[in-house]
């Protein structure tokens, strides 16, 4: 799914204004768009401190500009106002209870940029937008399996249908872990290297098994039972195992899967009777928090058989 490629000012403004006690200093040019104007850039980066380089930003200015402009003077700070005006930025937005610098909002109304103000401090603003956007204008994709928390990790489960997985994910509940999301996972690129996973509002808390139907997790288990989001770090895939056919007893190569570009860590569970899954899937998720430490048990046991070699010759 493409990611939403422009949002209007007035839009961030009603989604805001509580959270962040916006409030309007010149309430025109309501209709301007962020957009993100590269393929290379993310939501975060079109908001940021009032920086003529990016003039594409939404520039939100605070008390270190105010101590800049006290120091360059009013002249110095006025030819920068002028050139960022001509660029056209989206938005200003005056944070830190500060009042407009001299002749802004006049410029503002002139030139048709809305101009906010704020008692929130500048960094709270800058990294609360941060989010906002990155979530705003992430590239999207939605994915069939059942997303969990597994020891604070979101693991993805996934395999055809009827193999086990929601069986599996109702186990893993009943032994402490977090529902996601079942059948439909929405997963968005908020980040260079992150996957963020939540489930649509329609399916929330829910989770079908076959022979009981759905069953409300929240309900059944507690509040603790189920989480808004979590972001993507293993993918669990389970496979039957056809008649004669031979796993790989010790897979000597990580396996990994791109999803929208960023390669996700996968383990590949073949489903037999009287295999544990859920005592797999946990193991699973251990190993992979020690790997994500530097910690890896294969690579020592070959390291250890190698040396075990050269002894002996």
């Amino acid at each position: 799914m493409n990611p939403t490629t422009a949002l209007s000012i007035s839009q961030m403004y009603d989604d805001h204004a509580e959270k962040l006690r916006l409030t309007w200093v010149a309430a025109i040019g309501i209709d301007r768009k962020l957009a993100l104007t590269e393929p290379e850039f993310f939501g975060p980066d079109v908001v940021g401190h009032f920086n003529l380089i990016y003039s594409h930003r939404v520039q939100v200015i605070g008390k270190a500009e105010q101590r800049w402009t006290q120091r360059a003077g009013l002249e110095h700070w006025q030819r920068h106002v002028d050139e960022m005006m001509l660029a056209g930025p989206p938005a200003i937005i005056v944070a830190d209870g500060l009042e407009p610098m001299h002749g802004l909002p006049e410029l503002c109304e002139k030139n048709q940029i809305p101009l906010f103000s704020t008692p929130k401090p500048c960094a709270l603003v800058i990294d609360h937008l941060h989010i906002y956007l990155a979530r705003q204008f992430a590239e999207t994709v939605s994915v069939h399996g059942v997303f969990m928390d597994v020891y604070g990790m979101g693991v993805l489960i996934t395999g055809d249908a009827g193999v086990g997985k929601s069986e599996l994910a109702l186990e893993l509940i009943s032994r402490g872990h977090g529902l996601v999301a079942d059948d439909v996972v929405e997963l968005a690129h908020t980040a260079a290297n992150t996957l963020e996973g939540r489930c649509p509002g329609m399916l929330r808390d829910y989770l079908e098994v076959r022979g009981l139907g759905l069953l409300n997790i929240r309900t059944i288990f507690g509040e603790t039972a189920a989480r808004r989001k979590m972001k993507l770090k293993l993918i669990v895939h389970l496979q039957k195992q056809a008649s004669g056919a031979n796993a790989p007893r010790l897979p000597l190569d990580a396996q990994t899967q791109e999803i929208l570009g960023v390669p996700i860590r996968k383990v590949v569970f073949h489903v037999a009777p009287g295999r544990n899954l859920s005592v797999l899937l946990e193991a699973a998720v251990r190993n992979c928090i020690l790997q994500l430490r530097g910690i890896d048990s294969m690579g020592e046991f070959i390291d250890r058989q190698q040396r075990a070699v050269l002894d002996e010759d």
